[in-house]
Protein backbone atom coordinates (compact mmCIF):
# COMPACT_ATOMS: atom_id res chain seq x y z
CA UNK A 1 0.00 0.00 0.00
CA UNK A 2 2.29 2.26 0.90
CA UNK A 3 4.54 1.76 -2.28
CA UNK A 4 1.36 3.26 -4.31
CA UNK A 5 0.61 5.88 -2.22
CA UNK A 6 4.54 6.90 -3.03
CA UNK A 7 4.06 6.23 -7.06
CA UNK A 8 0.97 8.08 -6.58
CA UNK A 9 2.95 11.03 -4.85
CA UNK A 10 5.66 10.73 -7.18
CA UNK A 11 3.41 11.41 -10.18
CA UNK A 12 1.50 14.03 -8.76
CA UNK A 13 4.61 15.87 -7.97
CA UNK A 14 6.23 15.77 -11.39
CA UNK A 15 3.37 17.18 -12.52
CA UNK A 16 3.16 20.15 -10.33
CA UNK A 17 6.67 20.78 -10.62
CA UNK A 18 6.07 20.68 -14.84
CA UNK A 19 3.08 22.98 -14.52
CA UNK A 20 4.78 25.32 -12.05
CA UNK A 21 8.38 25.12 -14.67
CA UNK A 22 5.53 25.83 -17.50
CA UNK A 23 4.44 29.18 -16.02
CA UNK A 24 8.19 29.66 -15.38
CA UNK A 25 9.07 29.35 -18.35
CA UNK A 26 6.35 31.20 -20.09
CA UNK A 27 7.08 34.69 -18.18
CA UNK A 28 11.05 33.95 -19.68
CA UNK A 29 10.21 33.71 -23.33
CA UNK A 30 7.21 36.61 -22.46
CA UNK A 31 10.51 38.97 -20.94
CA UNK A 32 12.68 37.98 -24.23
CA UNK A 33 10.27 38.35 -26.86
CA UNK A 34 9.55 41.56 -25.42
CA UNK A 35 13.55 43.00 -24.53
CA UNK A 36 13.46 42.27 -28.67
CA UNK A 37 10.40 44.49 -29.63
CA UNK A 38 10.75 48.33 -29.65
CA UNK A 39 8.22 49.66 -27.19
CA UNK A 40 8.02 46.40 -25.37
CA UNK A 41 9.40 47.50 -22.05
CA UNK A 42 5.67 47.80 -20.51
CA UNK A 43 5.45 43.82 -21.38
CA UNK A 44 8.74 43.41 -19.72
CA UNK A 45 8.41 45.01 -16.59
CA UNK A 46 4.59 42.99 -16.44
CA UNK A 47 6.79 39.85 -16.57
CA UNK A 48 9.14 40.88 -14.27
CA UNK A 49 6.17 41.93 -12.14
CA UNK A 50 4.86 38.36 -11.96
CA UNK A 51 8.28 36.16 -11.43
CA UNK A 52 7.70 36.29 -7.83
CA UNK A 53 4.63 33.82 -7.91
CA UNK A 54 6.48 31.95 -10.41
CA UNK A 55 9.20 31.15 -8.22
CA UNK A 56 6.99 30.84 -5.16
CA UNK A 57 4.61 28.32 -7.23
CA UNK A 58 8.24 26.16 -8.22
CA UNK A 59 9.84 26.10 -4.81
CA UNK A 60 6.55 24.63 -3.46
CA UNK A 61 6.45 22.26 -5.86
CA UNK A 62 9.96 21.51 -5.95
CA UNK A 63 9.70 21.22 -1.87
CA UNK A 64 7.11 18.61 -2.27
CA UNK A 65 8.86 16.68 -4.75
CA UNK A 66 11.65 16.65 -1.99
CA UNK A 67 9.14 15.64 0.48
CA UNK A 68 7.68 12.83 -1.42
CA UNK A 69 10.48 10.32 -1.04
CA UNK A 70 9.59 10.21 2.86
CA UNK A 71 6.82 7.57 4.25
CA UNK A 72 3.28 7.28 3.98
CA UNK A 73 2.57 10.41 6.20
CA UNK A 74 5.18 12.44 4.34
CA UNK A 75 3.81 11.25 0.63
CA UNK A 76 0.39 12.47 1.77
CA UNK A 77 1.33 15.96 2.77
CA UNK A 78 3.64 16.27 -0.49
CA UNK A 79 0.30 15.37 -2.34
CA UNK A 80 -1.37 18.05 -1.12
CA UNK A 81 1.39 20.61 -1.32
CA UNK A 82 2.19 19.63 -5.11
CA UNK A 83 -1.93 19.99 -5.58
CA UNK A 84 -2.14 23.36 -4.44
CA UNK A 85 1.22 24.72 -5.71
CA UNK A 86 -0.16 23.05 -9.08
CA UNK A 87 -3.54 24.42 -9.08
CA UNK A 88 -1.62 28.26 -8.44
CA UNK A 89 0.83 27.69 -11.06
CA UNK A 90 -1.98 26.80 -13.64
CA UNK A 91 -4.35 29.59 -12.30
CA UNK A 92 -1.56 32.18 -12.32
CA UNK A 93 -0.22 31.21 -15.90
CA UNK A 94 -3.68 31.86 -16.81
CA UNK A 95 -4.20 35.09 -15.32
CA UNK A 96 -0.92 36.13 -16.92
CA UNK A 97 -1.94 35.05 -20.02
CA UNK A 98 -5.44 36.58 -19.63
CA UNK A 99 -3.73 39.95 -18.92
CA UNK A 100 -1.47 40.16 -21.55
CA UNK A 101 -3.78 39.28 -24.14
CA UNK A 102 -6.22 42.03 -22.83
CA UNK A 103 -3.05 44.31 -22.53
CA UNK A 104 -3.35 45.10 -19.33
CA UNK A 105 -0.01 45.65 -18.13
Amino acid sequence: MGMVIGLVALLVTIAAVIAAAGHAGYLAMLTSAAKKRPGGQPAVEFAKKRYPVAGVGLGVTLLALVISSGGVGADVFATLLALGGGAGSLKALGTTQSRFRKGEF
